[in-house]
């Protein structure tokens, strides 16, 4: 699994996105959480998914067609982004689209960054997701950046915030750099949305 992976189209309006009904998993967080980077990791790939230190790089929907089989999709970051206002509004308005209305949408890995506290706009998305009933999975990214305690109060601080919103997501520990729950998460995908 995960073997091949292609590049298929950045789809900027619903109508662009794929016709083919192959099942969807989507890849969403704040903006410079680390999205690209994770999905390079997890498609074994260095430079599939463009990476950028400059928050909201990724602009469209991006299509990652993967061993023939499903599509990961790139969402853009939420949260601070460098780019106009009325951009963000049109982003936002296709990605809530998107998660509400998509029908091969199978399930979202939702990337939080380790070293911070969920923030609130991570928090709404959670209540969404949870609203819609989509399967979920939170991605603590950067855990490289982490000492082995700080690893331990990230996992802490993710628990407490689903144990406050009554939800119960599973959550693993991922660096892109490492390689750390990366096969973890190929495992969520491959028997909770696709299995």
């Amino acid at each position: 699994m995960f073997d091949e992976a292609s590049f298929v189209i950045g789809a900027a309006q619903w109508e662009q996105l794929p016709a083919d009904g192959r099942p969807e998993v989507a890849m969403i967080g704040r903006s410079n959480v680390g999205k690209s980077s994770l999905l390079n990791a997890l498609l074994h790939r260095k430079n599939l998914a463009y990476t950028s230190k400059t928050p909201g790089k990724t602009q469209q929907l991006n299509y990652f067609l993967i061993d023939n089989r499903f599509y990961l999709v790139d969402l853009p970051g939420y949260g601070y982004a460098k780019a106009p206002s009325s951009a963000r509004a049109k982003w936002a308005q296709l990605q809530e689209r998107y998660i509400a209305e998509r029908p091969p949408l199978r399930g979202v890995v939702q990337l939080v960054d380790s070293r911070h506290p969920p923030q609130d706009n991570d928090i709404a998305l959670m209540k969404e997701l949870h609203r819609i009933g989509h399967p979920h999975l939170i991605a603590l990214t950067k855990a490289d950046k982490l000492s082995g305690n700080g690893r331990a109060r990230a996992q802490r601080r993710i628990d407490e915030c689903l144990s406050d919103l009554g939800l119960e997501r599973p959550t693993i520990l991922t660096s892109a750099n490492s390689g750390r729950g990366i096969g973890d998460v190929r495992r969520w995908i491959d028997t909770t949305c696709l299995g």
